[in-house]
């Protein structure tokens, strides 16, 4: 077997992309999860994995890793560091490749690009194997919960004196700002992808402290703020936004971000559980809403 770096390539980034979807597949006809959305969904979000794959093999060539065996990869790790925050972004090996050692080797050259890093932080999918080799690796898993379902409107409340409008890239140095406040670390170049593949960004910036969320079509796909307060107002403004006829969905919920379990029940949306928001060195960032691409 063969471990070396992701390239940013067309091809690598296919590749990485085919081991997720069969890895994740398979997770989910053991567990009951979710499988794949369906199109259009698919395909945008097929663009976005391929995307977020170059990006990283971009910014973090270190520890993205991908395994091969008689020339086909059957596993990938993608990690980043952002300001002395180690992320693992994805880790993913084929099913008829798991149980071979493949996920070990990838894990520590992942966790390589880390050394020196004094936290780290990752979304972690239900599986019992994965969740091991988190703990076993230092980490604190954090059962998540999610919230999904159809907007009541009716649910959204008067939205009080916090205004909130779209943001874009002359608010880079609010996001890093409030990114520093919520988990240690701005997000950096991040936002850059971010702001070319999610549909908006909601900023609120006022005397009493600022937040920012990320929306694209339904789902939330990062929220951080000074307060409560303000993490409240994007998220009320967020789900408000979400389409007619199309499913809202917030995901990896700590129990630290009760208030935003308590916005998704006054809008009708149902809770459940999935995975594991994992930390190292640090507790669960709040008010916050992780990215399961960049946390």
């Amino acid at each position: 077997m063969i471990l070396r770096q992701v390239r940013d390539s067309a091809a690598d980034a296919e590749a990485v992309r085919r081991i997720a979807r069969s890895a994740f597949q398979d997770l989910a006809a053991r567990t009951g999860g979710a499988g794949q959305p369906q199109a259009p969904e698919e395909e945008a979000r097929t663009v976005q994995q391929l995307a977020r794959t170059r990006h990283l093999a971009r910014t973090d060539p270190q520890g993205c890793w991908i395994a091969e065996h008689d020339g086909e990869a059957v596993g990938a790790a993608l990690s980043m560091r952002r300001e002395g925050v180690w992320i693992l972004a994805l880790f993913v090996v084929l099913p008829a490749a798991q149980g071979q050692g493949v996920g070990r080797l990838l894990l520590e050259q992942a966790a390589a690009h880390g050394r020196g890093c004094l936290r780290g932080l990752l979304c972690a999918s239900p599986s019992p194997a994965a969740a091991r080799r988190y703990r076993r690796a230092g980490f604190t898993l954090h059962p998540a919960m999610t919230l999904a379902g159809r907007v009541d409107r009716a649910g959204l409340l008067d939205p009080g004196d916090i205004p909130v409008h779209p943001g874009g890239p002359v608010h880079r140095h609010l996001l890093d700002s409030v990114d520093r406040s919520a988990r240690g670390a701005a997000h950096g170049p991040d936002h850059d992808f971010m702001l070319a593949h999610y549909d908006e960004l909601l900023v609120a910036d006022t005397l009493a402290g600022s937040g920012y969320c990320y929306r694209d079509g339904g789902s939330v796909k990062l929220l951080a703020a000074t307060s409560k307060r303000i993490a409240t107002r994007l998220l009320r403004e967020a789900l408000a936004r979400v389409p007619d006829g199309t499913e809202a969905d917030v995901e990896f919920l700590t129990a630290e971000q009760e208030w935003a379990v308590d916005v998704g029940l006054e809008v009708g949306l149902s809770l459940g559980t999935r995975g594991y928001l994992a930390v190292r060195g640090m507790r669960p960032p709040t008010p916050y809403i992780p990215s399961g691409g960049f946390l």
